[in-house]
């Protein structure tokens, strides 16, 4: 009691002694909510497997003023102090950090056509049907999540089966991992694509054995359709925003580290300046922009907003696995003679490394396969290059086991999605084959070389839920937990919680005020119906959200009007 009262007299006067105005003119930090009675989760001893609970909480002042036992923190209380009793089943823990989100993409996906889970090609077509009949005449029709490894013969759409439900409408349908799309003929005219045209470096444009084309663009080649597609209007890239966002505190998510389009930062800028940004955002920038716009993008904004600013540039080394194009040092298992798409040369990716590393950005690398992380690694290598940039390689999916000690000596963060590993691994294995499967979504093998991981989820190609995340992670089993993959890389719960908190908090240079529940942290905390740390894994993907806090204030489920 004494310690945790004297250590609120501290933080009192901390805050107090570094005020611009005189002390004695400061207003005092009172405890706006205090909780009592609870288990709450403090995110100390997480890693080592020693969790630290308190039974009580105090918050005020968007931050986390105090915790330790009911006696000591219902002392703090004022009149006009709201007590919250948890007594009733409650638990409390740290909001979870999203180290890898699309915000904008998931707003357009519950705007225009979804086609996550959708079982065949003929459900595809019936759902793209609906939509076309329910169009004006020549408007475009938009979708995304499409998997065609889920269905039973797992061929790829073509544009002639597009054309066949679609009428007068182009129409433009990305794969579920974002590196492919299948367009049809009206789509592909407008675009101005035939069977002569030269794909952009990295990509590819499908050809079928007539030589003509099957609809599919891979990597770089969807821009040259995606650029002629009328923008969406201001009000309706807000509204897709804001479905999102809210999305993602609906299932715990505190803050994201994003990489939307530039417009979509402007909505959520102009949605903080009318005071209602109740999700952080840190928005990754384009590594492949120009340098001076880049830094005229920095400049944009406060840097030291604590809700929103720009982050690190996000870079693109390959594709997917999915989509066989990330690239691989040997060729696909499954597609001899295969070895993906790399996005760059290692002499321009290095030069353009070096220039931005220099100008004081953090950069983060997309790297699916093990030729495009060593590839990255590389540029990290470079002199100009910071080994204190807190630099990332995101998913590093499949790297050489060769490589992994590479990262912690040059200071690289494994920015990981476990929940890729729930889809993935239907199909990884064959896509790898039984020897580099084994060293793929090495989460463990990270960890033991003393590599830092930030987990996320990569909305929306997969939910924005992090409980998924962590059932992966510290199973490695499918949904229905009746198969494994290989499961020496699996995590402790420990271990996970940490990485989806603490480890993605490092990766945007705020552990100082993130992903803990101690005195001067952020008050970003969720409410849950279970012990994350200590139901039967299984029950992790049961989990619900009973209410999420930001900065001290209730942002799930919204205040009626």
């Amino acid at each position: 009691m004494r310690a945790s009262c004297a250590l609120f007299a501290a933080f009192l006067a901390a805050a107090i002694c570094t005020a611009q105005a005189p002390p004695a003119k400061q207003p005092p930090l009172r405890a706006e909510i205090v909780f009592f009675n609870g288990i709450i989760y403090t995110g100390v001893g997480l890693a080592e497997g020693k969790p630290q609970t308190v039974e009580a909480m105090a918050v005020g002042g968007g931050k986390i003023l105090a915790v330790g036992s009911n006696d000591a923190i219902t002392r703090l209380a004022r009149p006009k102090t709201v007590l919250r009793d948890l007594s009733t089943g409650t638990y409390v823990f740290p909001g979870f950090n999203d180290a890898h989100t699309h915000l904008g993409g998931a707003g357009r996906t519950k705007l225009n056509i979804d086609l996550t889970g959708i079982g065949s090609l003929a459900e595809m077509l019936t759902e793209v049907k609906t939509f076309a009949n329910a169009a004006p005449a020549g408007h475009w029709l938009i979708g995304s999540g499409w998997d065609h490894t889920l269905w039973a013969q797992k061929t790829l759409p073509t544009r002639q089966d597009l054309d066949q439900v679609t009428a007068s409408h182009p129409a433009f349908l990305v794969r579920i991992d974002g590196h492919i799309a299948i367009a049809n003929s009206a789509a592909l005219a407008a675009a101005g694509i035939t069977s002569k045209t030269t794909p952009p470096q990295g990509s590819a444009i499908d050809l079928d054995s007539q030589g003509e084309l099957t609809g599919i663009l891979r990597e770089s080649a969807k821009d040259l359709v995606s650029k002629v597609i009328p923008p969406p209007s201001r009000d309706e890239r807000r509204r897709g925003d804001e479905l999102a966002m809210a999305d993602a505190l609906s299932h715990g998510v505190t803050s994201v580290q994003d990489f939307s389009d530039w417009e979509d930062f402007l909505v959520f800028e102009d949605i903080e300046k009318e005071g209602d940004l109740h999700l952080r955002i840190s928005e990754w920038l384009p590594f492949a922009a120009p340098l001076e716009q880049l830094k005229k993008m920095r400049a944009h904004h406060d840097p030291n907003d604590p809700m929103l600013h720009t982050g690190m540039l996000k870079g693109f080394m390959d594709g997917s696995l999915g989509s066989r194009t990330a690239a691989m040092k040997a060729p696909f298992s499954d597609d001899p003679g295969n070895t993906g798409l790399p996005q760059y040369t290692q002499e321009q990716l290095n030069k353009m490394a070096v220039v931005r590393a220099r100008a004081g950005f953090q950069l983060g690398f997309h790297a699916i396969g093990d030729k495009a992380a060593a590839m990255a690694l590389d540029a990290y290598s470079q002199p100009g290059v910071s080994r204190t940039a807190r630099d990332r390689i995101e998913h590093a999916q499949v790297v050489d086991p060769a490589d992994i000690p590479r990262f912690k000596q040059l200071g690289v963060i494994a920015s990981m999605q476990p929940n890729h590993l729930l889809t993935d691994m239907n199909w990884a294995e064959d896509r790898l084959g039984p020897q580099r499967a084994a060293y793929s979504y090495a989460w463990k093998s990270f960890l033991d070389a003393g590599v830092p991981l930030a987990f996320g989820t990569d909305y929306p190609v997969e939910p924005i839920t992090p409980f998924r995340g962590l059932y992966a992670a510290v199973t490695r089993k499918n949904e229905a937990g009746s198969k494994s993959y290989f499961p020496q890389n699996k995590l402790t719960r420990g271990q996970a919680l940490y990485a989806y908190t603490q480890g993605s908090a490092y990766a945007e240079f705020a552990e100082r005020r993130k992903g803990k529940l101690l005195p001067g942290y952020d008050a970003d905390f969720i409410l849950l119906d279970r012990d994350l740390y200590k139901v039967d894994a299984p029950d992790l993907l049961r989990t619900q959200v009973l209410e999420t806090f930001v900065a001290g204030q209730r942002a799930y489920p919204p205040s009626a009007p």
